[in-house]
């Protein structure tokens, strides 16, 4: 018998991603534009994109406050509404086809991952971590086809580095997803998550902190081109590169 509710590609049942993007939208618009401040630019880049095969590809500072701004962002920008997340009717009204990749074992942390989980994460097995230990195994073909059916399906957010530590190398799976889809990418730089929030993103740590996400235009990616030759491109677009580290570091020793 079909099933009288509708479903996301995964199965998860939309009205039930509505509520959850409405509760956890309501808490985090007073901590983004409350509790702190929150500068978006460049959501015009947007514009006229498709619905599907989209990958978001950005640094990461928390594991779910950076998601949870860009879902605002996706859904102002839904009702056309540009370089603000302070349009709260957009909860009523939500964009529901976004996915992030995420790591299983972080969305089965508490009941707050779990939910958050429904929103749209597409749970994947680290090749390199788990349980808190290196590991080494090969990517999970199952994983590869989850991948590919939220970009079939919607907008995919990911983050190249796999972690909030700064300025580590990126994981060539980026790559290579990149090269065999063909997406359209748009890298997204975010700051000033690490400052207000924990590691989690679940808790804040400090008030008044100016936090920022700039989506830059979708790269030109030669898709016949090696792995490593788009990795290196990512990492620059999302200031995640050596050049950048060494700009940072120079911005710090000069007291700037």
């Amino acid at each position: 018998m079909k099933s009288p509710f509708k479903r996301d590609a995964f199965g998860n049942i939309l009205i039930v991603k509505r509520i959850i993007i409405f509760l956890f939208g309501a808490v985090t618009y007073y901590r983004f534009n409350m509790a702190n401040r929150t500068v978006v630019r460049g959501t015009r880049n947007l514009i006229g994109l498709p619905d599907t095969k989209v990958l978001f590809v950005s640094n990461h500072q928390t594991y779910f406050a950076d998601v949870a701004a860009m879902i605002h962002v996706f859904g102002c920008v839904k009702w056309n509404v540009h370089n603000r997340i302070d349009f709260f009717w957009h909860l009523f009204n939500p964009k529901l086809n976004i996915y992030f990749i995420a790591a299983v074992e972080t969305m089965r942390k508490g009941l707050l991952p779990r939910l958050f989980a429904y929103v749209g994460s597409v749970s994947i097995k680290r090749t390199w971590r788990a349980a808190g230990q290196d590991v080494d195994r090969g990517v999970d073909p199952q994983d590869v086809r989850k991948i590919q059916t939220a970009l079939e399906n919607g907008w995919v957010i990911t983050f190249p580095q796999g972690t909030t530590k700064p300025f580590v190398p990126g994981r060539r799976g980026t790559a290579r997803l990149i090269k065999e889809h063909r997406p359209i990418v748009i890298p997204v730089v975010v700051e000033g998550f690490r400052r207000a929030f924990n590691k989690r993103g679940l808790l804040m740590k400090k008030r008044g902190v100016e936090l920022s996400l700039t989506f830059k235009p979708a790269l030109e990616i030669d898709y016949e081109g090696s792995p490593d030759v788009i990795l290196a491109q990512i990492m620059d677009a999302i200031e995640q590169s050596e050049r950048f580290q060494k700009r940072k570091s120079i911005r710090q020793f000069s007291g700037l």
